[in-house]
């Protein structure tokens, strides 16, 4: 879900079609800027980028035209997607969902002063979370190289090539063009495994290293008995598995110095051994996660119980690709 940082602008993960007509669409970040009077997406949130690495296109809200939802006829087989028109381009994003999408419709309609008709109706954007923190901080990462191009009167930035930095987790993809919805989201009864305990909660988060502190994209798995982390949502085994036995607190971060502080939707995992610093897309989603956290931890103290069988995940969705985690002792992995 969009929400507004402390800049008051407007923020929140789409995908964005590569080019038009072309059916590939990005996950990208985007920023609606009403004071600078631009729209902006990145390849990440900026505070998870390297320094210098720029926003990877731009749009005067003064160039759009017209916003309105997308009919089946232009995108048939694209749920929750809109189109922006701009000069002599349409740009045409996806939603995670269709509260999401009214919410940024919306948006793009008040910030450049566009009527919305009656019949597509849009209402205002939900209560939005005032408890936000600063502007972003970016670490020190490699370099990224950017290619500029003029598309139709529109300035648009392309990176040429963007490479991860190494960590003790392992390296992050060298592009976030392959990221998957970054939103959580909870399987449906046909996508549980057949083996092993069903899965709660999962979808993408950023956390904290242990070691060299640097912030990583990492797809998480709640289930009855464990969270664990993993490099990306295709990968068989997690980087970590941490028990709930474990699990002391989970609540947002409100004591914040340093890094931590110029974070956003920030929520923290103490357990008995160490402090797990996860920073989620949206206020929602942070709130989703501590709360699906408590309820797992506190049903494991009122019902105490040892999973007797080996972990097989397999997640399907609509729109993504298979998460098939092979059989391996739960209990037992720890890796930093």
């Amino acid at each position: 879900m969009p929400y507004v940082d402390r800049q008051n602008r407007i923020c929140g993960f789409l995908d964005i079609e590569d080019n038009e007509n072309s059916g590939k669409f990005l996950r990208r970040y985007f920023i609606l800027d009403t004071q600078a009077n631009c729209l902006l997406w990145y390849m990440d949130n900026p505070q998870n980028l390297a320094v210098g690495a720029g926003a990877v296109g731009s749009l005067q809200l003064t160039y759009i035209s017209k916003v309105s939802i997308a009919t089946p006829k232009q995108k048939p087989k694209t749920p929750f997607c809109f189109v922006i028109n701009a000069l002599s381009q349409r740009y045409f994003l996806q939603a995670n969902d269709q509260k999401d999408l009214k919410d940024w419709v919306e948006a793009l309609n008040q910030a450049s002063k566009i009527t919305v008709p009656k019949a597509g109706t849009v209402p205002l954007a939900t209560e939005v979370l005032k408890n936000l923190t600063a502007p972003p901080t970016l670490e020190k990462k490699p370099q990224v190289a950017y290619k500029t191009e003029i598309i139709g009167g529109v300035v648009v930035q392309t990176p040429i090539s963007q490479n991860g930095g190494d960590g003790q987790e392992g390296c992050e993809p060298g592009t976030h063009a392959f990221l998957r919805r970054s939103q959580s989201y909870i399987p449906t009864s046909g996508c549980r495994p057949s083996t092993g305990p069903p899965l709660i909660k999962s979808g993408y988060c950023v956390k904290q290293g242990n070691v060299r502190k640097s912030w990583k994209r990492r797809f998480f798995a709640l289930d009855d008995f464990t969270i664990c982390y993993f490099k990306c949502e295709q990968d068989r085994e997690p980087l970590r598995t941490i028990p709930l036995k474990d699990v002391l607190k989970t609540h947002e971060c409100l004591v914040k110095s340093g890094d931590l502080l110029m974070r956003d939707n920030l929520f923290e995992i103490i357990t008995t051994s160490r402090t797990f610093y996860v920073q989620a897309d949206s206020p929602e989603d942070m709130h989703s996660w501590i709360e699906g956290i408590g309820a797992a931890v506190q049903a494991l103290k009122c019902h105490p119980r040892e999973p007797s069988f080996s972990r097989s995940i397999s997640l399907t969705r609509p729109g993504s690709s298979t998460l098939t985690s092979a059989p391996n002792s739960i209990l037992s992995r720890r890796r930093p």
